[in-house]
């Protein structure tokens, strides 16, 4: 398969097969993110995704699952993406599934039927990247939302019967801001009740702006107990009806798994018993840390 720069995926597509019919991420902005500064945003042609997708049919024509790239692939019209859908379909007789990064200002460009007509042609699971529900950090990592544009988002996918998967980042408001950013954030998943929830720890590659900020010492990066400390505030006040929380990204410290919020309480425990007791053996060392 013939990809354009690297290619990134959700931790629950490992087993998908990757279509990149978008390269790279329409906003692009965040400062936190590296994984597509070295792209120019497009949507590939027509006859690029129908070459992609014979090229994907030879290699396994018994894909059950597939992932469509790159960052926000639900910018592409929807008309077109039905299209996609339809073919895919059609052509692997075997698929259950299909996902999608969706950036938030994309999703609120979509009107209701727009996404239902997805919902109805085989899209299931969008990933949102939430990151913060807290609005300075919204703004200084320039997110291009405001926590309720990104709560708004989050509930039109949801009202369209799709299956969404939230995605915040541990740290993002560095030392400063961890106490807000823990707390508003809980604040935003709870408005928008997502039926997944994933949490990634704040790992910050020189490419990204924000690493000029912490080689000058204006952002600090948390600990990894200062980590966990977050991560329990977090859970400690989401308030969702019955979600699937994973932590098990390369990225944490100690992976998590759970559903909410029948786990809660467990998951609390053991939060506290490694923070109370400074277990830092039973943490994943840092040079096992990976994006």
């Amino acid at each position: 398969m013939f990809y354009e720069g690297k290619i990134y995926r959700p931790p629950s597509e490992a087993k998908s097969i990757i279509l990149q019919i978008t390269v790279g991420c329409q906003h692009n902005a965040c400062t936190f993110c590296s994984m597509y500064k070295e792209k120019s945003f497009r949507i590939k042609s027509r006859t690029e995704i129908q070459d992609i997708i014979a090229t994907a049919l030879l290699d396994n024509p018994n894909a059950e699952r597939v992932f469509l790239a790159d960052g926000d692939a639900i910018a592409v019209d929807s008309g077109l993406l039905v299209e996609i859908l339809d073919q895919l379909y059609k052509k692997f007789p075997r698929l259950k599934r299909v996902g999608i990064y969706g950036g938030p200002k994309d999703i609120l460009a979509k009107n209701p039927q727009e996404l239902a007509d997805l919902k109805a042609h085989g899209l299931t699971m969008v990933y949102l990247g939430v990151e913060s529900g807290n609005e300075g950090i919204l703004a200084s990592v320039c997110k291009g939302v405001t926590s309720d544009q990104m709560i708004a988002a989050g509930q039109k996918l949801k009202e369209s019967g799709l299956l969404l998967s939230c995605t915040v980042i541990i740290g993002l408001g560095g030392k400063a801001l961890s106490q807000e950013h823990a707390l508003d954030t809980a604040r935003v998943i709870s408005a928008i009740d997502p039926q997944y929830l994933g949490a990634l720890t704040l790992m910050v590659e020189p490419q990204a702006p924000l690493a000029k900020s912490i080689e000058n010492g204006t952002f600090q990066l948390l600990t990894p107990l200062e980590s966990l400390t977050e991560i329990h505030t977090l859970l400690k006040h989401l308030k969702v009806t019955h979600c699937v929380f994973r932590s098990n990204h390369a990225s944490n410290y100690l992976p998590l798994r759970a559903t909410l919020p029948d786990d809660r309480d467990e998951l609390l425990k053991t939060l506290n018993n490694i923070i109370e007791t400074n277990a830092f053996g039973r943490l994943r060392p840092e040079g096992w840390r990976g994006l």
